[in-house]
């Protein structure tokens, strides 16, 4: 079914569903990046391309619904959501996939070589980035039922503790952030200083993906405050 079209059912009862599709799409684009750095570390260069062209599909897709969203979403809801509220929503979300954009596209287009040494600790950081994403998609898929609750009782609950799980998660990745600069910066001398220049950018990058994914958190913190 064609995008327009499956919005234009949704919003017959509800804009949250759109939004719940959105970051399907963009847990998708940082869920790739897993394989792709696996790609990179083997220097299988025409898989890695691969995968980064999958990362662009789903990165499409979300913008594509994020311009539906704004375009469809009234400007009268009646809802316990202000329009601003959820289109902010959409827009911190979009963040995630934009970035898993840029790493894959910078990987690829240098061709950068990550260290061995480098790659246990470097995947385990890239895996918990993309735990961040994962936990903001299963938050945002409870937003419905927040809403039908009115944000109170057992299901508000439940969404709190969602985003100080994530929120949790989110520092584990800034502590695995610190362990892959540290393996880098012991490696500095014996690479040329560009690669360790763009390795630091990449290692900002995937630990920056991580930080978008938890502000997701924040946004549904501060509907439950309101």
């Amino acid at each position: 079914m064609p995008t327009s079209n499956l919005l234009a059912s949704v919003f017959g009862r509800s804009p949250i569903g759109p939004i719940q599709q959105h970051i399907s799409a963009v847990h998708a684009c940082a869920s790739q990046l897993k394989p792709f750095f696996e790609a990179v570390f083997a220097e299988q260069w025409e898989l890695a391309s691969e995968i980064q062209l999958r990362i662009i599909t789903h990165e499409h897709q979300a913008d594509a619904i994020k311009r539906s969203i704004r375009l469809s979403l009234p400007k009268s809801l009646f809802l316990p959501v202000p329009r601003n509220d959820l289109l902010e929503i959409v827009s911190t979300q979009d963040k995630v996939a934009n970035r898993a954009k840029d790493i894959a596209g910078i990987v690829l287009g240098r061709k950068m070589l990550v260290p061995a040494s480098m790659h246990e600790t470097f995947i385990t950081f890239v895996c918990r980035s993309i735990t961040t994403s994962a936990q903001a998609l299963k938050a945002i898929h409870e937003l419905d039922e927040l809403l039908e609750t009115g944000f109170q009782g057992r299901k508000a609950d439940l969404v709190e503790q969602m985003v100080d799980e994530l929120d949790s998660i989110e520092s584990e990745t800034d502590r695995d952030q610190v362990k892959v600069r540290r393996i880098l910066f012991d490696l500095e001398q014996t690479l040329p200083p560009v690669d360790v220049i763009f390795l630091y950018q990449i290692i900002e990058w995937v630990g920056d993906l991580a930080d978008r994914a938890s502000r997701v958190g924040s946004h549904l913190q501060l509907l439950l405050a309101r």
